[in-house]
């Protein structure tokens, strides 16, 4: 669900440059992240992997440049070639308030580690699509707890986002929040997180998935 009258205190103006590409303070202030490891190289199970997360936000286009709008554009695939070839895809996705806004994905394939594939909020952009994030920042300590009001309906999302992803996909372990990836790794994650934990999680177990919620 979204915020009740959000979308009616945004003017169409923020609306609109919430979905441009072309606005450089859009890409800044770092990024929102669910970052899926997906397991061992796999050409096959990331490219699955990228269709099912693009399919499921219901992202609008997909893009090799966020340098150019999104209009004076050809759609490319959402394939891994196209993703090799641009490094990182973009498009327009919904949130869960309504409001469009830009957002990318990335692979990250280690040496002799596993295959990460990582779909990306632009804080920037984030600030004009919910203004609650600029008021209360993610990841300064001291807002962590305000901020669940924006983050929480994003987190819930974005877990929901995971849960699809799984069920075409398996993966080892899902982050969310800001900045998350390389953060862990199912290698050196414990099974249960401290108590008090500011990463939304989402942990395999025996063929189920199961979220645990940030705290703070």
């Amino acid at each position: 669900m979204g915020v009740p009258g959000l979308l009616e205190r945004m003017d169409d103006r923020q609306v609109i440059e919430s979905a441009d590409f072309t606005l450089a303070d859009n890409w800044c202030g770092g990024f929102y992240e669910l970052a899926l490891e997906l397991g061992d190289t796999s050409d096959v199970r990331l490219e699955a992997a990228l269709g099912a997360l693009w399919s499921a936000a219901g992202v609008e286009g997909c893009y090799g440049s966020r340098w150019t709008p999104a209009t004076s554009q050809e759609v490319v695939p959402c394939t891994l070639a196209s993703l090799e070839r641009s490094s990182h895809l973009y498009g327009v996705v919904p949130l869960p308030n309504g409001a469009p806004m830009v957002c990318g994905v990335v692979a990250v394939r280690e040496d002799n580690g596993p295959d990460w594939l990582d779909f990306y909020l632009p804080l920037g952009a984030l600030g004009r699509a919910d203004p609650r994030s600029h008021e209360h920042m993610a990841g300064d300590p001291d807002q962590n707890s305000a901020s669940l009001a924006w983050r929480r309906p994003i987190d819930d999302w974005l877990a929901d986002l995971g849960a699809r992803v799984y069920t075409a996909v398996d993966f080892r372990l899902g982050l969310i929040g800001n900045e998350v990836s390389g953060q862990i790794d199912a290698t050196t994650f414990a099974a249960d997180p401290p108590t008090h934990h500011s990463i939304g999680y989402l942990i395999p177990r025996e063929g189920q998935l199961r979220y645990l919620p940030a705290t703070e």
